[in-house]
Parts: structure tokens; C-alpha cells; sequence
């Protein structure tokens, strides 16, 4: 089994457990800039991990 560079293995991972941290944010609310600020670094984030990561080779059909 041969796995990608670290940096996408953690891209591919940070992409897949990052909605974990969308539903406290939506209880809490976006009731400031500052949350407003923060969901969109959280999106952000998950946009770019989702595109690292997907070369991930465990994704790959064989």
C-alpha cells in the first residue's frame, strides 16, 4: 500500500472531519463579524483541504 505525501494524507483527513466543526457554530449562531470572520476562515479551510486532499490514494478506485 503506498500513501501520498503527508501533506495530503492530512488534506484528505482535515477535509473529511472539518463539518464536525459546522454545527456548533450553527447552534451558537453568526450573530457578529467576528463569527461571520470565523465560519469563513472554517469554509476556507475546508475548500483548500478538500483540494490538497484529493489526491489522497485510498480515494482512487482501483
Amino acid at each position: 500500500m503506498e500513501f501520498g505525501s503527508p501533506v495530503t494524507t492530512v488534506a484528505f483527513w482535515l477535509g473529511a472531519l472539518l463539518p464536525l466543526f459546522y454545527l456548533p457554530v450553527f447552534v451558537v449562531g453568526i450573530d457578529s463579524i467576528t463569527a461571520l470572520t470565523s465560519f469563513l476562515a472554517l469554509l476556507t479551510i475546508h475548500v483548500v483541504a478538500l483540494v490538497v486532499g484529493h489526491d489522497y490514494p485510498e480515494t482512487r478506485s482501483r
